[in-house]
């Protein structure tokens, strides 16, 4: 204990009380939010908030978490000046829900500056009020924007994260999320970074009373597609139809349901975002409820998604109320398919994955650098166990409950390159027409040779052909080679991983 009367294992008690305390104005509207931050916001043309912040995407370099790293006096310190600044500054405090599963969800305490009502109004309309208003928090968090060193330290025992010099928004999100995940790996499952999805089909038999139910998930780092595809109603008519249940963090629990954890709103890239192609979601970020980020937006209130005048990691936080494709409930009641977004071009557009090889897919978590990630490397390709940058403890043993998981539970996976096949392009259209197949599963599938994995021979309304890895790549087999060589030696770094998943490399 410091001189103050702090303790560092309990930091949440030495925090003002949202009720009592002088200085904390505890959970105003959101009229008020807004207010409070007035002098930052540009109104849109749509009569909607736009800011712009200092720090524009996530600081995984400044991020320690003391599962994971021996804290030192520095690190301790960084938790003691977050408490302090909240127990001598006018503060907002929100109290607000992860999650709405009986058994995995949480109460989450914000504090923020009250000069920075604009991300407390962010996170007001991703999470739900609370339930139950005398609930004690599971989860908190203290932003400092103006801090002048940023530092993220997380103490996941006492559910605390400190956010010192950032004002991104993201940074606040994940704060809760990152806890959320954890504590589904505690309880057995696993936290996933993924979108999850309900797709309704009519039986073999055209009963229309008698729909099947395909449970999906969607694994992919951010700006990959993971929202898209999760949104996308597969060009289904009614009785049939796709819901999206959340787009980003979930969790899969042991008897197969999968938990959500965003019931408000969602978080959602906008560079590039179009009507033609996304008219659902563009149309969510044009509506007066959303609050943007990071968006070009002129003086008169002209919105240019196109424009990367402040970043290409541009930001909307739009509600799932204006959403057709968004479900009432968030929770997924079963799983039936696992979908792995990569976009490596000696891929083929899908392909079906056995337990350990999906395992494999798991560890390698191959995709391509975002601006949500790292501007400055954006379009590089990277490599992120479990496409989550969130992960506490071993990412060997994470692979390993992830096998475990969806052997026990039968679950189908498939590795999808939403990217292109040598210089072939893997359009939406293709990618929609893949899933609609194997939803329905009506996809044909043989083993080839090239890249030894199994992919599909037919598929309805698709010359599947045309994506063949050998005819698209010069060199292929050599190319293939090189890359599993390559992912072997990747694989090969975590001491924690079963060994049957390390073999299993494609």
């Amino acid at each position: 204990m410091s001189e103050s009367g702090f303790t560092v294992q309990e930091p949440v008690t030495a925090l003002p009380g949202p009720v009592e305390a002088e200085t904390v104005v505890y959970n105003p509207s959101l009229d008020q939010l807004r207010g409070f931050s007035r002098e930052m916001e540009t109104t849109t043309e749509f009569g909607s908030p736009a800011y712009v912040s200092d720090q524009q995407s996530r600081n995984a370099d400044r991020t320690r978490n003391r599962r994971d790293h021996e804290f030192d006096a520095d690190d301790l310190t960084h938790v003691k000046d977050a408490v302090e600044f909240a127990a001598d500054t006018e503060m907002i405090c929100l109290d607000r829900q992860v999650g709405r599963h009986p058994d995995h969800a949480y109460v989450c305490r914000y504090y923020v500056p009250k000069a920075y009502g604009r991300i407390a109004l962010s996170v007001a309309k991703l999470f739900e009020p609370v339930d139950d208003p005398d609930a004690e928090p599971d989860f908190v968090t203290v932003q400092v924007p103006e801090w002048n060193e940023t530092a993220i330290r997380v103490l996941p025992e006492a559910g605390f994260t400190a956010v010192l010099g950032s004002d991104y928004t993201g940074e606040a999100k994940k704060s809760f999320l990152r806890l959320f995940m954890l504590r589904a790996k505690e309880a057995g499952g696993l936290g996933l970074h993924a979108g999850s999805k309900r797709v309704c089909l009519e039986s073999g038999d055209g009963d229309e009373d008698d729909l099947e139910t395909v449970g999906q998930l969607f694994l992919g780092l951010s700006g990959t597609g993971k929202s898209t595809l999760t949104a996308h109603g597969l060009g289904l008519s009614d009785p049939e139809g796709a819901t999206m249940l959340q787009d980003d963090v979930c969790a899969l629990l042991p008897d197969g349901s999968v938990a959500g954890s965003e019931g408000q709103g969602l978080y959602i890239k906008t560079i590039g975002l179009e009507r033609e192609e996304q008219p659902e979601l563009y149309d969510a970020a044009t509506n007066e409820s959303a609050v943007l980020e990071n968006v070009d937006v002129a003086e008169d209130g002209t919105v240019d998604f196109d424009s990367d005048h402040h970043t290409t990691n541009g930001r909307a936080v739009i509600q799932r109320s204006e959403l057709d494709s968004a479900g009432g409930e968030i929770d997924l009641g079963g799983l039936d398919q696992i979908f792995f977004i990569t976009r490596n071009p000696l891929m083929p557009p899908v392909a079906k994955l056995d337990p350990d090889e999906a395992a494999a897919a798991f560890m390698l978590g191959e995709s391509v650098q975002t601006s949500a990630g790292d501007p400055s490397k954006a379009g590089d390709s990277i490599r992120v166990v479990g496409t989550n940058p969130f992960i506490m403890g071993s990412e060997g043993e994470e692979g390993n409950r992830f096998r475990d998981l969806i052997d026990d539970l039968d679950v189908d996976c498939f590795v999808l390159n939403t990217g292109s096949v040598g210089g072939r392009d893997v359009g939406v259209d293709d990618t929609v027409t893949l899933l609609r197949g194997i939803s329905r599963r009506t996809v044909s599938w043989r083993d080839d040779d090239t890249t030894g994995l199994t992919v599909p021979s037919e598929v309805r309304g698709m010359d599947v052909s045309a994506f063949d890895v050998a005819a698209n790549l010069d060199d292929a087999d050599d190319r293939v080679a090189d890359l599993r060589a390559e992912r072997r030696e990747y694989l090969a770094q975590f001491a924690d991983l079963a060994d049957e998943i390390e073999s299993a490399v494609y």
